[in-house]
């Protein structure tokens, strides 16, 4: 059973940038898709970007051209770089790991995760 720890997150000014992590352990061996979301309060979660299983990215309208996914399989941690950041990308972020995804970027196929880490943009 993989497990998830994110970091990373704080608080910036707007424009500024932020590089999250996600380490996971507890691999056993086996190949998952991972993906980043956030969650701001009172909005369902949404998907932001995924790297599946076989090396692809993908990313949600939202996160294109500012935010880019990244792994170290090495080190097994998953990175989100946040750049030229809004206030409205204010939340709590989190990542997510499965071995058998549909819809990537969709939560309800995810079944771990991690506990998130907060990211306040102000203006």
């Amino acid at each position: 059973q993989v497990q998830l720890v994110e970091s990373g997150g704080g608080s910036v000014p707007a424009g500024g940038s932020l590089r999250l992590s996600c380490t996971a352990s507890g691999y056993g061996g086996g190949n998952y898709n991972m993906a980043w979301f956030r969650q701001a309060q009172g909005n369902e979660r949404e998907g932001l970007a995924a790297l599946d299983k076989y090396g692809e990215i993908f990313y949600a309208d939202s996160a294109k051209g500012r935010f880019t996914i990244s792994k170290d399989n090495a080190k097994n941690i998953l990175y989100l770089q946040m750049n030229n950041l809004k206030p409205e990308d204010t939340a709590m972020y989190y990542c997510a790991a499965d071995r058998w995804v549909g819809y990537l970027l969709s939560a309800t196929a995810y079944r771990t995760w991690g506990q998130g880490t907060q990211v306040t943009v102000s203006s």
